[in-house]
């Protein structure tokens, strides 16, 4: 810490109980009351260079004859303070350092001791220091720290902003750009604790700061403080990046819950933001949370999403401004794609019964997601061209991240037997068919909600399982749900059907090539007895099927996937049963060509 001495003369003063007095051969003429000191002083060292003592002086009138009494209860510093400007006045010894040189240059400014009363007068001594103290980035944090203690008149002198402009100086230049002659006495010292000599150290290297170097400093601010220093930071063309780390830091450091949900358990990094403790009020919380929202950047992407929701989470349970919770929310749907499970799943806080989870608040967030991210030219979420799909492929990697993300979010919240099918469907229709590449998640999350919501229709259960196509399911979830008694009969048919039509084209797919696909499948679906070929089995065509006809073709396709099942297992275990299979599918002579021309590739 940077300091300087001023006076010459030795220490003559003295502490009796709570009375200061200067030991000299003439005999004190003057007492002066601070607070709940005494100064027995003399008059003339005070004259020659305080503007106001000689008029209090002059003022005062005592009958009795004893000495002058003046009162300065009011002086910036206190007793503190004035004890050094004293001394100052008769030539002792005093130092000046960071931790004084505020309240010293308001105390003298408030006893007028201009060059008028004195060349190198306290005020012109003070302000000279206070200049090399703003040239330090450590010397400046303890000086602003020192300015709550004076106010107003460190306003008035504009020592805080002078601070404040000094720090956000310092924290805007790149400091690898210069080493470390901001950061004061830390940079003295290498990792190991080694002392440095011009920055270098044993291995030859110096030692740079991050970008972050400055946010434990600042986290020690009350929050007006602390508000400035971040607009002045801002004036000076600070990385946005930069700027919302701090505030990260700041918000951490001085709101509890928050601290809790980030899991921001740092023991290193655990200090209070006040001279206390961390913020306890309800009150005093809402104010900080809002003031670090409107704070932050606008850019996307500045301040992580598991920051954001830890922020709306607290701002429910503290019951923050409504504007707030929603400018939160549009910040969280902006960069919905980089959050994760656990961080969405926010507990209601509702006072009357009913979800675990706040799933209003999901919808909204969600809702906003899907408008910021509807690719251009697609206009309706249910159909969509497949060249319009690969046009906007990049466009659709958040989408396709947070469809899966929400299936995850449906598979938590359907346990809940709170939750109402319009709510659970309207979530979960949000998301557009295009965006999932398989519905693998979704039914999982349906096969939940059915499983917890035992009473629902046979209706209701039909129009929750149109939420999942069940032409995307995998082969496993066709298994499961082709034994699945949760599931309605008109969905169990089209998931057998098409796990029938997925079979048969994995085997065509060993015989021919990708352009003979098409006309395989036409030769091998068989007609149904209703004549209509299988491949025409359209869910249009099941909706009308009676309960009869529905269970007849279940148990015909069941029958059917299980001889596919047992034709793909012969094949597996005899190479000769390719000509009995290839037989049986009406392959016969291109399955033979195939088998003798490599028999005669090997035979050559």
């Amino acid at each position: 810490m940077t300091s300087i001495f001023l006076g010459s003369k030795s220490d003559a003063f003295y502490l009796e109980g709570q009375t200061w007095i200067c030991k000299t051969e003439l005999t004190s003429d003057v007492i002066i009351e601070v607070e709940d000191m005494s100064f027995q002083l003399h008059k003339f060292p005070l004259i020659n260079r305080s503007g106001l003592l000689p008029k209090m002086i002059s003022e005062f009138h005592n009958n009795d004859g004893k000495d002058c009494i003046l009162e300065l209860h009011d002086i910036p510093g206190g007793a503190k303070a004035f004890e050094l400007v004293a001394k100052f006045c008769y030539d002792v010894k005093i130092e000046l350092n960071a931790l004084n040189v505020v309240a010293i240059r308001c105390a003298s400014e408030y006893l007028q001791m201009t060059e008028d009363h004195g060349e190198g007068n306290l005020i012109m001594q003070t302000e000279n220091f206070l200049e090399e103290v703003l040239g330090d980035w450590n010397d400046s944090m303890k000086a602003l720290q020192t300015c709550k203690d004076v106010l107003p008149y460190a306003e008035e002198l504009h020592i805080v902003t002078r601070c404040i402009n000094s720090l956000a100086a310092k924290a805007s230049v790149d400091p690898t750009l210069f080493g470390w002659p901001m950061i004061g006495q830390a940079n003295t010292k290498n990792l190991g604790g080694t002392i440095l000599w011009n920055g270098i150290g044993p291995g030859g290297k110096s030692r740079s700061p991050g970008a972050d170097w400055w946010y434990k400093d600042v986290a020690f601010l009350d929050l007006p403080t602390y508000r400035r220093l971040i607009l002045a930071m801002k004036s000076k063309g600070m990385k946005p990046d930069n700027v919302a780390g701090s505030l990260m830091h700041y918000a951490k450091m001085c709101l509890p819950g928050l601290s809790r949900q980030s899991g921001f358990h740092d023991s290193t990094d655990c200090f209070p933001c006040t001279n206390s403790t961390a913020i306890q009020s309800e009150s005093d919380q809402r104010v900080l949370l809002e003031e670090i929202v409107e704070l932050l950047p606008m850019e996307r992407g500045v301040a992580s999403s598991k920051f954001l929701l830890g922020l709306l989470q607290t701002a429910m349970i503290i019951h923050a401004s409504p504007s707030c919770r929603e400018n939160l929310e549009k910040r969280v749907a902006e960069q919905l794609e980089d959050a994760e499970l656990e961080d969405i799943l926010i507990p209601n806080l509702g006072y009357s019964v009913g979800t675990l989870y706040d799933i209003d608040c999901m919808q909204r967030i969600l809702d906003r997601f899907v408008s910021f991210n509807q690719p251009e030219g697609i206009t309706s979420p249910g159909i969509v061209d497949e060249g319009e799909l690969m046009a906007n492929a990049v466009a659709l990697t958040p989408v396709t991240m947070v469809a899966k993300l929400m299936d995850g979010y449906l598979a938590e919240v359907a346990s809940d037997v709170n939750l109402k099918l319009p709510k659970f469907q309207s979530l979960a229709a949000v998301i557009p068919d295009y965006a999932r590449q398989s519905t693998d998640g979704i039914y999982h999350a349906i096969d939940i909600y059915l499983k917890s919501h035992p009473w629902l229709t046979d209706s209701e259960r039909e129009q929750l399982c149109r939420l999942m196509n069940c032409q995307n399911l995998s082969l496993e979830a066709c298994t499961h749900a082709a034994q699945n008694e949760r599931l309605p009969l008109r969905v169990l048919v089209q998931v057998l059907f098409f796990e029938q039509l997925r079979l048969r084209t994995t085997i065509t797919s060993w015989f021919f090539s990708s352009d003979n696909v098409e006309d395989s499948h036409a030769r091998m679906l068989p007609k149904s007895s209703g004549g209509l070929n299988q491949a025409e089995i359209t869910q249009e065509h099941v909706q009308n099927l009676s309960f009869e006809e529905m269970r007849s073709r279940v148990s015909d396709l069941e029958k059917e996937c299980s001889s596919i099942r047992e034709e793909i297992q012969k094949l597996e275990r005899s190479e000769s049963a390719w000509s009995i299979f290839s037989g049986k599918l009406g392959f016969g002579m291109r399955t033979k060509r195939f088998f003798g021309s490599k028999q005669a590739s090997t035979d050559r």
